[in-house]
């Protein structure tokens, strides 16, 4: 049974049912994030407390992809992830149907259950099936799809919440999963190189544990949270700074913003790449140097300037984070699926950690206290990076 070669149709279906399932599941996860200014005018709360319509999906994705990765060296890769898409649809259909900012809270909590079905596999069905030098450049472009159904998912949000509503957008996310679902069930190729295991909790947890237990890997989950963590602050606070004075954007306007995400696209296979021949340790401390700059880059009031400065961090945060994935797959030695999973389990407990806190921030000292708070996670970052092994 062979892997899966780049250049072959098989990694071409592969990575066509992998952009599916990310655009899915990304474009539902990232849902509230264009219309939080929305929800802080209808429901008559705070921009903190509207940003729990994303922190409370992102806190409850990390804890079940424990679960579910778990889960999945039992049952298998391509079963979980297709159910836990087509769920996420339909939960999705439903929040338009929501009359209280209560109730969407708990659907936005089943949504980041059922979620974390694809990021908690997709990995390791990566690390799996495909040819080790074709590695790197699989999920590179795993993660560019995930950025671009990230981008498209808030855009299409954001349109159809100036032009009806943001119920009727949600709703549309939804429509559009379903169809995204059948077409990730119809591409991806069945695991050839899975071999299932008994559910014996007791060995599940002493393999969680010693995951934890490599200090490689826990660094890495660190630098997964801290990058994570700062990233999301930035696109959850910028769309408040952007419809105030001097700027006074409108919020459709405001969510073109995430076309920016494009450039992730691109830094995320490059980097991809970079890493597979230049060094993971050396790539990875570049894409976080360029996050500084970018971070850095957007206290400039100039707007122009501003909109540069969210591209550079974007685009050495997709590099980054493309970089560290593929570096925990090379270097778990066993339950490949449980140790990527323990890595987003770090790495939306950032999102909803830094997105949450952010808050208190923008609250209290506006934008700059919003980019003291994103710089000292990247200084942690950086530090826990020069503490890997370039091996």
């Amino acid at each position: 049974m062979g892997y899966i070669e780049k250049g072959t149709k098989e990694f071409l279906d592969t990575n066509v049912a992998l952009f599916a399932g990310g655009f899915n599941t990304f474009a539902i996860l990232y849902s509230t994030q264009p219309i939080l200014p929305y929800l802080t005018k209808e429901f008559g709360i705070s921009p903190t407390m509207a940003s729990l319509s994303l922190s409370v999906t992102t806190i409850t994705l990390a804890v079940s992809m424990l679960v579910m990765g778990s889960l999945s060296e039992v049952w298998g890769r391509k079963s979980i992830m297709t159910f836990s898409i087509t769920a996420a649809s339909i939960l999705a259909i439903l929040t338009s149907f929501t009359q209280g900012f209560a109730s969407l809270l708990v659907i936005r909590v089943l949504q980041g259950i059922v979620l974390a079905g694809l990021p908690a596999i997709a990995m390791a069905y990566i690390s799996e099936e495909v040819e080790k030098t074709s590695l790197g450049m699989a999920m590179g472009l795993y993660i560019s799809g995930n950025s671009i159904g990230g981008m498209g998912g808030r855009i299409i949000i954001g349109f159809l919440t100036d032009a009806f509503h943001w119920r009727i957008a949600l709703g549309s996310i939804g429509v559009i999963g379903i169809a995204a679902s059948l077409l990730f069930w119809l591409k991806l190729p069945p695991s050839r190189h899975f071999e299932a295991r008994e559910f014996e909790i007791g060995k599940l947890l002493k393999s969680m544990e010693s995951h934890l237990k490599n200090p490689g890997l826990l660094r890495l989950y660190c630098i997964g949270f801290l990058l994570m963590g700062g990233f999301v602050s930035l696109y959850n606070y910028i769309g408040f700074q952007l419809i105030d004075p001097p700027y006074s954007l409108d919020p459709a306007l405001v969510s073109f913003i995430f076309v920016i995400y494009i450039v992730g696209t691109f830094s995320s296979t490059w980097m991809g790449r970079l890493a597979d021949n230049h060094g993971h340790h050396k790539v990875l401390r570049y894409a976080i140097l360029l996050m500084f700059a970018g971070a850095a880059t957007t206290l400039n009031m100039d707007l122009a300037l501003k909109v540069f400065g969210i591209a550079l961090l974007t685009f050495g945060f997709f590099g980054g984070h493309s970089i560290v994935s593929s570096w925990v797959g090379r270097l778990a030695s066993h339950d490949r699926a449980q140790a990527s999973s323990l890595y987003l389990f770090f790495y939306y407990a950032g999102s909803s950690v830094g997105g949450t806190s952010a808050g208190i921030f923008w609250t209290n000292y506006g934008w700059g206290g919003v980019i003291s708070m994103i710089t000292c996670f990247l200084i942690s970052a950086l530090f826990l990076s020069t503490r890997l092994s370039s091996r």
